[in-house]
């Protein structure tokens, strides 16, 4: 489907007389997706803030039935730090902890199931109303969770239901965002544009932690409230001026005749025009590539997303400097860690476009993982300072291998050459990368909650297995493109030894 004007582009063209101008649409698109996908973040990242108000830190004391003789080394520094907070019903109970990681899995399984649909769906509709939908709704059962505290609501099962339809509207960001920005902009300096503009995962991250964080003393309700109607409103403005794609503006002609600058040559720019379907779930997994970019995002996003949904807890149960931080502190601290990642995505970008290299890329910073997430566990009780500084560099090469394969990666496949031209795959592809890499995001918050009972320790040695697995996942196309480089050498040299013998 072709994609309808906004009407606020309409509004522009009747007080200007013209369209936009390509330049300028191309910077909205940037702007807006970035905004967009950033609000999704945020209202995503409050429940990790909050929910060491809910589930409070004497709840852990017994947590999941252990024993409190396995605690007894704790027992005393837990019960010496100073509780803010008396926790929420169901949340403080002995089990509290088990049941908000029940509420991340189901959130996060629906968003993965979710996912798959979007993408096929996304391919098939405007995106600008899909995307207005998702964040409208989102915003919605966003608020409704934080109703719950002046509904005086404690029913497991109310919070339950609305983390389930929350998940549902959520998956329709990534998809979209993806597909709109692959709609714009070309394949020269990829990595870097798209490594920058990835910079809105962190940034919603960040946002949503410093607000949900700012908000626990007026009661945590507001901490989902306010983001719920910030992802409302700025998925009015992308109803009123994203345009979804070139045709929405009557660009379309224009683009593809484009010079071929570094941001303006289009996607498929060079391919012969064709009539264009949409691809089918089973033709986008047998692109090349596909499948183990996929399960490599499956590891990544479980390592990623277990620190986005329970760092803020980590730190506030565990000792920095031989003293326990507040929540909200703990919230705020936690924001290094997108900040490192906001380093780590351009890095890779950067460094991917620079070698042509993406799988070399992903699996290099997959690997250096492993050290600093021993390195963080190990060290980072030591002082404030070296938490902050380990937790940067962790972010750093987390999210570094995450942000390059949700969206540069998944754009160089979704056009890629096997498509023969057909721009209708970005949004399936995206979903199918993005979906698996969601599926790990769930196991990973739901696998901690667990673990942590029996040793936080226990926990970064999973989350460093995970990073190990991610990088081999990668380990044939890797060599691949190791040996497409080698040859490539091969093949110059031998043209300068020809050239010089000519001579």
């Amino acid at each position: 489907m072709r994609s309808t004007k906004p009407p606020g582009i309409h509004l522009f063209e009747c007080v200007q007389g013209s369209p936009p101008s390509l330049r300028t649409c191309q910077a909205l698109v940037l702007v807006l997706t970035f905004f967009s996908y950033s609000s999704y973040h945020a209202a995503r990242k409050t429940t990790s803030v909050v929910k060491s108000v809910l589930d409070p830190k004497t709840s852990n004391l017994g947590f999941l039935h252990w024993p409190r003789c396995l605690n007894i080394g704790n027992l005393h520094t837990a019960e010496s730090n100073t509780v803010l907070y008396g926790g929420w019903a169901p949340f403080d109970s002995r089990n509290g902890t088990a049941l908000l990681g029940d509420i991340d899995l189901a959130f996060l399984v629906i968003y993965a199931i979710g996912m798959f649909f979007v993408g096929h769906i996304g391919d098939r509709v405007d995106l600008r109303i899909l995307l207005t939908i998702g964040m409208i709704g989102t915003g919605l059962f966003t608020a409704a969770f934080g109703a719950g505290y002046w509904l005086n609501i404690h029913s497991f099962y109310y919070f339950l239901g609305i983390q389930l339809i929350a998940g549902l509207f959520q998956s329709t960001g990534w998809p979209s965002v993806v597909a709109v920005v692959g709609n714009w902009f070309g394949k020269k300096k990829r990595g870097l544009i798209m490594g920058i503009w990835n910079a809105h995962t962190s940034v919603g991250n960040i946002s949503g932690s410093l607000i949900a964080a700012a908000l626990l003393k007026f009661g945590w309700g507001w901490s989902f409230v306010v983001p719920g109607v910030m992802i409302a409103l700025v998925g009015l403005i992308v109803f009123l001026f994203l345009p979804a794609g070139p045709e929405a503006i009557g660009e379309d002609d224009h683009l593809k005749d484009s010079s071929k600058n570094e941001i303006g040559t289009p996607l498929l720019e060079g391919q012969t025009e064709v009539t264009e379907n949409p691809v089918g779930f089973v033709e986008a997994l047998r692109i090349p590539g596909v499948v183990p970019f996929a399960l490599c995002l499956f590891f990544c996003k479980l390592v990623a997303y277990t620190f986005l949904y329970w760092l803020p807890f980590y730190i506030s149960h565990t000792a920095v400097g031989g003293k326990y931080l507040s929540d909200s502190t703990a919230g705020a601290l936690s924001t290094l860690f997108d900040l490192g990642g906001v380093i780590g995505g351009i890095l890779a970008g950067h460094i991917s476009d620079r070698l042509d290299a993406r799988a070399l890329t992903a699996a290099s910073f997959t690997f250096s993982a492993i050290p600093a997430l021993f390195f963080y566990r190990i060290y980072g009780s030591i002082s404030l300072y070296w938490n902050s500084i380990l937790m940067f560099i962790t972010g750093m090469l987390v999210n570094g291998p995450y942000a390059l394969i949700t969206t540069v990666v998944s754009a160089d496949l979704g056009t890629h050459s096997s498509l023969r031209g057909n721009s209708r795959a970005l949004a399936t592809v995206t979903a199918i990368i993005d979906g698996t890499g969601s599926a790990g995001a769930a196991v990973g918050p739901l696998l901690t909650g667990y673990i942590s009972a029996k040793s936080w320790t226990a926990v970064f040695a999973m989350l460093m297995v995970a990073a190990l697995v991610a990088g081999l996942l990668l380990s044939r196309l890797v060599m691949a493109e190791v040996y497409a480089k080698l040859e490539s050498q091969r093949s110059a040299a031998g043209l300068r030894v020809s050239s010089v013998e000519e001579a």
